[in-house]
């Protein structure tokens, strides 16, 4: 029996499960400083930079299995869409069993991994040593981390963004209080960050896997092992990797051509990335509840609910998008002040915050049809759509970046999104139809 039926797609529901992501996502960038502003206090700069470095390091080998997060709610959702339940607690097995795999997989690889990254970000002796030692423990939680992954998009497919701002809170919290005990009361540095890390990541997954405890209560290893339903599973994830690495691409490419552009210039890109940032973390809300919504409506077969949901979605993000972009047309200079002290980098980023301020309505299409496209796991076109919106990226790059210099730069960025918002949209009624038939 579907279960689209029990809750009406309503302006209430959107916000019950985009709400507790948007704050949520509020908590992140809160860790990260109080991890640098804790070794701060340590009064020496190789500290900062050791953390900051195994930081990114991790964050790039964990960042290519965020897949999991999505494949695992559009299927779930789909899955919980049609009431079936034995599916849908069969996802959240394959999603942690990938997760655990993945986690001692680059445990094992370590020493390979952290050598390559070392050859690729080259730091100072010492530098280095305080690194390595932060990577040799914080590696030990990579298969809570992963996991963590499937658990969380099991959880929005489920509607249970609550549960999800609650482990955020936890761990977030957990993880600062002890960088506090560790580093100022113990006097432990560096590995009392990646200890308060560890600890945080292990007990949030305890966490998280209670929070699933329903669906972990139904073990059924035929349906777990069902063939297709594996292979369907790994076409998902595959063309969302895909995508996803196509993605950083483009941002990588956008760091790499701006670092040759001047110091000056590439310090005040990188203060404008961070609205860019906040963006993301406020539209990823709406974005998520269109995957939840869809995904429900296209498991259920319901196409009046799938166009409900597509079209609240809209609404929601339209209406944020508008709000960022008055918001940082009227506050876009105090935040670039709290952002840096230095007066050229200041006076340089304000000659580019009117990208900044476009940006939100520019991309906003993009990023809720990623949502819409997770949901009904049309993963193929999205991936097909991002190979041809990355070609024509590296195109508008190739001829605006000598012509306009840093506005060129910019104005390629808002290509790529303008096209990915366009080709996304012109593919999505053929898949619709496809789905709804």
């Amino acid at each position: 029996m579907s279960v689209a039926g029990e809750d009406a797609v309503t302006h209430r529901r959107v916000l019950r499960i985009a709400g507790p992501i948007v704050l949520s996502n509020a908590t992140v960038p809160l860790l990260g400083a109080v991890d640098t502003g804790v070794v701060g206090q340590m009064g020496a700069a190789a500290p900062i930079g050791a953390v900051g470095l195994g930081a990114v390091v991790l964050a790039t080998f964990y960042w290519i299995f965020g897949f999991l997060r999505m494949g695992t709610t559009g299927l779930a959702a789909q899955a919980h869409g049609r009431g079936d339940g034995a599916e849908r607690a069969a996802v959240l097995w394959r999603a942690l069993t990938i997760g655990l795999a993945a986690g001692l997989g680059l445990i094992l690889c370590q020493g390979l991994l952290f050598w390559a990254a070392f050859r690729v970000a080259p730091a100072s002796a010492e530098v280095e040593a305080l690194a390595r030692s932060y990577l040799g423990l914080r590696i030990w939680g990579a298969p809570a981390t992963i996991s963590l992954y499937a658990v969380t998009g099991w959880l929005i497919a489920m509607e249970r963004t609550r549960g999800v701002l609650v482990l955020q809170l936890w761990m977030n919290g957990l993880n600062i209080a002890l960088d506090l005990w560790f580093v100022l009361g113990l006097g432990w540095g560096v590995p009392g960050v990646a200890i308060a890390t560890l600890i945080a990541e292990w007990t949030g997954l305890a966490f998280g896997l209670w929070l699933c405890r329903d669906g972990l209560a139904r073990l059924e290893l035929p349906r777990i092992l069902d063939r297709v339903a594996l292979r369907r599973m790994a076409g998902v994830n595959s063309d969302i990797m895909i995508r996803s690495v196509l993605l950083q691409g483009s941002f990588t490419a956008f760091l790499f051509f701006g670092a040759g552009l001047g110091d000056v210039t590439l310090a005040a890109n990188q203060v404008l990335l961070q609205f860019l940032e906040i963006t993301a973390y406020a539209l990823d809300g709406f974005a998520f509840a269109a995957e939840t919504l869809v995904g429900q409506a296209v498991g259920a077969g319901s196409r009046p609910a799938l166009r409900r949901s597509i079209r609240l979605s809209f609404q929601w993000s339209v209406g944020g998008a508008f709000a960022l972009s008055a918001l940082f047309a009227v506050a876009g200079p105090i935040i670039i002040d709290m952002m840096t002290t230095a007066p050229e980098v200041r006076e340089t980023a304000r000659i580019y915050l009117w990208w900044l301020v476009a940006a939100p309505l520019i991309g906003v299409a993009s990023w809720t049809y990623d949502g819409i496209y997770i949901g009904a796991t049309a993963t193929r076109e999205m991936r097909n759509a991002m190979v041809f919106c990355v070609s024509l990226y590296a195109l508008s790059l190739a001829i605006l970046l000598p012509a306009l210099g840093n506005h060129g730069l910019w104005a390629s960025i808002m290509v790529l999104n303008t096209l990915r918002g366009l080709t996304l949209g012109r593919r999505w009624p053929a898949i619709e139809a496809r789905l709804t038939t």
